[in-house]
């Protein structure tokens, strides 16, 4: 009893107590399981030495009986305290999973607090506020660079059209007015046939010239 008393009450680091706690009540676990193996044969000797002297010797066999039931009742006596035991390693085990358990949960906490500790609802509504108007002026952006560089031309194209009705307008004008202008003296049928056949004439002979000229210069 002093032993667990100072096993308990001195001051150490709680995982290594608890380490050390659990190691030592299994290794007494075992070591009751190796007492209730040696019981159990003791019990089976004693039943057979009172089987076999039964009839023969009685008070021997009286006496084996008696020892059979001492061994069963220290058998019993053991599985008790090896049931203790067992409970108590598995509230040793229990409570250290919930205390690193806590202890995790702990940690978790303080990240939070610490990551949370600059933060307020205000600043996150006003960093939220500052990405909504970012990416609205992106989509602005966005659809400036893709509309086509010639839709701003169609006030563009609508004056050329002006230009070009002006321009055909302006033709026509000067068109009718060649028309007012035709020369009085219009030569008549005979007079273009007499033309013709002057000019017919004339480049008639300017060949037969030049052949003769070309004879000439053959001699």
């Amino acid at each position: 009893m002093s032993g667990w008393m100072s096993y308990f009450g001195g001051r150490k680091d709680p995982k290594a107590t608890t380490r050390e706690a659990i190691v030592t009540l299994r290794q007494q676990l075992q070591m009751l399981e190796k007492k209730e193996e040696y019981l159990l044969k003791k019990i089976d000797e004693e039943l057979k030495k009172a089987k076999a002297n039964a009839i023969s010797n009685k008070p021997a066999a009286t006496a084996a009986l008696r020892r059979k039931k001492q061994h069963e009742q220290e058998l019993e006596r053991l599985g008790g305290t090896r049931l203790t035991l067992e409970t108590q390693v598995n509230a040793i085990e229990s409570a250290n999973i919930n205390a690193t358990t806590m202890e995790a949960m702990k940690k978790g906490a303080d990240a939070l607090k610490t990551i949370h500790g600059g933060l307020t609802i205000d600043r996150v509504d006003a960093t939220m506020d500052a990405i909504r108007e970012q990416t609205e002026l992106a989509n602005e952006i966005s659809d400036a660079i893709s509309n086509p560089m010639n839709v701003g031309l169609e006030t563009d194209e609508e004056a050329l059209k002006d230009e070009l009705a002006a321009l055909e307008a302006e033709k026509l004008d000067e068109v009718l007015m060649g028309a007012e202008r035709v020369p009085s003296h219009v030569p008549s049928g005979p007079e273009l046939v007499a033309d013709s056949r002057k000019k017919a004439e004339q480049e008639s002979e300017e060949e037969r010239e030049l052949r003769e000229l070309q004879a000439q210069l053959a001699l």
